[in-house]
């Protein structure tokens, strides 16, 4: 295969100044040339990653009742009532409620309340909760309460949702609109964290069609001892697809802030959960090291959920102690001495920017006096720690355009850049979400996209964040180990 009379995007090493044709044999970058065209074809970068994303939540995205809109629990509760006027014959899962910032808390009562029989299940939009009504805490065999399911409860729950939905969007077919949709983007490649049957589910996907795109699949404490008893170790291939990869082994050490369980070194302004105003971690210290030291003896990397600033401390210190490899997942929240700390130890960050976006309000309310240690990105690229970008859809969508952007400018159109001095540049964000891959060149793997306009050209202000933001509507082709996943044409 041969991609003629391109222009290199140059994100870590200089571009050439003119067209170049580009050589692929095998899956590989065999060759870059000078091209003879006259006028540049497109401009060629390495393809994006997704570092963090729930790929059945988020198949499952376009089928749920979005709840972002409700302002309070009535309001919730009448929009779930819309639903089941539609469609009563069809369980009610609803995603993006954001309670934190509603007067009335979500209670069980209210759902029942409801006349139906069918399972109510509400995600909060950032998973990290579950609102059910009774019906649907009994078809998922958890106790009945008043309450929201949380934080360790609602994850092991979460993987049960099949007996309450079937696998309506959560098949092989529905895995694999999800990527094409993301090639469209100039997406090569993600890291799934979903909760899941682990590697005979991943294979048994893949030999049915879900394969289009490079995944390395993430593995939980529960699912642990079944890795290991396969050999596997991160980036070693699941089956016979050097495509479909082991990835790292994910610990979520803490909560979230809009659940007010992130855990942090200063406690919660307001609403904090009752008995735990720092919030609270999901092990103790002991056993955060447990796992990391049983990961690093068997060749996992890790990838450790850590939101609040205590939370990153405590990760770094079990990184610290037992030599793992891997990174921390979203760094929130953290400080200046953590982010040296990451970079000493070597630990990579793996941050979301798009979550700014939609916490910058509720941070400046929970977090008083924090708001410029959130998302650091600029003290995490001057002090040497290795960042890389992601979306965790469906928590924000798995558009790493929009991540870019944000990293960018830190702010929608029409908003204030939120703390831009921990901004960075769009060629910063764009090897950020490459990963690893810098400018085109020999010997990388032929993971590429095409551009019909130069993602780099602007100022790294609103307008250029606008542009980023639109870039996906520029992709003219992508390729994946030089196989073709996506065509404009």
């Amino acid at each position: 295969m041969r991609i003629e009379g391109v222009r290199l995007v140059g994100l870590t090493d200089p571009a050439p100044s003119g067209p170049v044709d580009v050589s692929v044999t095998d899956g590989m970058v065999t060759a870059v040339e000078p091209s003879a065209a006259p006028e540049p074809a497109g401009w060629l970068m390495p393809g994006l990653w997704d570092q963090h994303v729930h790929l059945g939540q988020w198949s499952l995205s376009s089928a749920r009742l979005d709840l972002a809109p409700a302002r309070s629990s009535a309001h919730a509760v009448e929009l779930v009532r819309e639903r089941l006027q539609e469609w009563p014959d069809l369980p009610v899962i609803g995603w993006g409620h954001r309670s934190t910032a509603w007067d009335d808390a979500p209670v069980v009562s209210d759902l029942d309340a409801i006349a139906t029989d069918q399972p109510i299940v509400l995600i909060c939009g950032d998973g990290h909760h579950g609102w059910l009504n009774t019906r649907a805490l009994q078809m998922l065999a958890l106790p009945t309460r008043e309450g929201v399911v949380s934080e360790a409860e609602w994850f092991q729950a979460y993987g049960r949702l099949t007996t309450v939905l079937g696998t309506d969007g959560t098949g092989p077919d529905a895995y694999r609109r999800t990527m094409e949709a993301a090639a469209a983007q100039g997406v090569v490649g993600l890291v799934d964290f979903e909760f899941s049957g682990g590697v005979p589910e991943w294979l048994e996907r893949w030999g049915e069609g879900a394969d289009l795109l490079r995944v390395h699949m993430a593995s939980y404490a529960d699912g642990l001892d079944d890795v290991l008893a396969r050999g596997l170790r991160s980036g070693d291939p699941l089956g016979s697809d050097p495509r479909l990869t082991m990835g790292p082994l994910k610990i979520i050490s803490d909560g979230s802030l809009n659940t007010r369980t992130a855990w942090c070194c200063e406690p919660y302004a307001e609403k904090a959960v009752h008995g735990y105003p720092f919030g609270q971690p999901n092990q103790t210290p002991e056993e955060l090291r447990a796992l990391l030291a049983r990961a690093a003896e068997h060749g996992l990397d890790v990838a450790v959920h850590a939101i609040g600033d205590r939370a990153v401390t405590e990760a770094l210190a079990a990184f610290a102690d037992t030599g793992a490899r891997g990174g921390i997942e979203h760094v929130q929240l953290t400080t200046r001495d953590d982010v040296r700390r990451m970079a000493g130890l070597g630990v990579r960050a793996s941050v979301q920017p798009a979550h700014l976006l939609d916490d910058r309000e509720v941070t400046e309310r929970l977090w008083p006096g924090r708001a410029e240690r959130c998302f650091p990105l600029r003290w995490m690229l001057d002090d040497g720690v290795d960042v890389v970008l992601g979306s965790d859809a469906p928590v924000s969508p798995l558009d790493p355009w929009l991540a870019v952007a944000a990293a960018v400018h830190r702010a929608l159109d029409g908003d204030d850049p939120w703390h831009p001095q921990q901004a960075i540049t769009a060629r910063e964000a764009l090897a950020a979400s490459t990963d690893g891959r810098g400018t085109v060149a020999v010997g990388h793997p032929a993971d590429l996209v095409l551009l019909d306009t130069d993602p780099l050209a602007g100022d790294s202000d609103a307008a250029h964040a606008r542009r980023l933001r639109s870039m996906a509507d520029h992709v003219r082709g992508t390729w994946v180990a030089g196989e073709r996943v996506f065509s404009a044409d």
